[in-house]
């Protein structure tokens, strides 16, 4: 179920690939369903298997633990972590992460699950085994950890006529905009507070990733309102301005979320720490408020 592969999991128990198959083939038997099909080069489990992990799963993680009788070093793990995250995400802290990992658990392998709206299902099911975004869920096996506040600003390309100046509800309204949806719907949280002054934007234009928001924002007069860490690097490249929005709008919080079987993993409690620091480090090394920015600019 973690590992996705017969020769992942044999790497990780100690055993010969035809062994775990044969495991495999006697609970099939003994189950009467496949358990397992080919997906790719991996495999996937049926509905069946999905079901019987939702029951066995946390008790299998607990009986592992209590019969671990050697201390846990991270040096010597061999482990492989699936963590959904977005791209803006991966791409504030993905790099000193692996560097982290060469250094202190070379046995760590990290893979990234693209994620759009459904983070407590991916952990219900086990598809990850951690989930890096806004939670606000509420289901008692389901964990989160508040990380930090994302802060929006409005920001457009350097040749935008509404550039260098502070804009006004009127101004705000009349601009084409520009929306990051990871849903695909054309609302978001602006368009929340708007609807509470009676007004409506025009959103010309969405996108269902972070990566080229700010090549569009310059080769056009779109502006959109977004967290400044997902464009802070072209703010200070110069590329992007950046003002205020009209209305208030409430800060998105960024969480760590996991299952509750995940919580005596020494492993994963380890790779929780370490993201914990390189978040915070990293926001508080590069990032900026918005009064700081102005600033700079005057």
């Amino acid at each position: 179920m973690q590992e996705r592969s017969i020769t992942g999991a044999a790497q990780r128990l100690f055993m010969t690939q035809p062994s775990v198959s044969n495991a495999v083939n006697r609970m099939r038997h003994a189950w009467a369903d496949p358990l397992f099909v080919k997906e790719g080069r991996g495999i996937k489990p049926t509905p069946y298997a999905e079901a019987l992990w939702q029951q066995v799963g946390e008790s299998l993680s607990t009986i592992r633990h209590a019969t671990q009788k050697e201390p846990f070093n991270v040096a010597n793990t061999q482990r492989t972590f699936r963590i959904a995250l977005t791209d803006w995400m991966a791409d504030l802290f993905w790099l000193p992460l692996r560097k982290l990992i060469e250094t202190h658990a070379p046995g760590l392998n990290i893979h990234a699950v693209p994620y759009a709206v459904n983070a407590e299902q991916l952990l219900l099911d086990a598809e990850v085994d951690l989930v890096l975004d806004y939670y606000a869920g509420t289901n008692p096996h389901v964990k989160s950890q508040w990380i930090f506040d994302n802060h929006f600003v409005c920001a457009m390309g350097a040749q935008n006529p509404l550039a260098n100046q502070d804009l006004n509800l009127e101004q705000f309204i009349g601009a084409e905009h520009l929306l990051m949806s990871l849903s695909g719907k054309a609302f978001g949280s602006v368009d929340a507070a708007l609807q509470k002054k009676g007004a409506k934007r025009r959103i010309a234009m969405t996108v269902n990733h972070f990566s080229n928001i700010a090549k569009i924002l310059q080769g056009t007069d779109l502006i959109t309102t977004i967290p400044l860490p997902i464009i802070y690097n072209s703010v200070m490249e110069g590329k992007l301005v950046i003002t205020q929005p009209p209305m208030a709008i409430a800060p998105g919080p960024i969480s760590m979320t996991w299952h509750k079987r995940h919580d005596q993993d020494s492993a994963m409690v380890w790779l929780k720490g370490k993201i914990l620091q390189i978040l915070k480090e990293d926001l508080q090394n590069n990032l900026v408020t918005y009064e700081k920015y102005r600033k700079l600019r005057s």
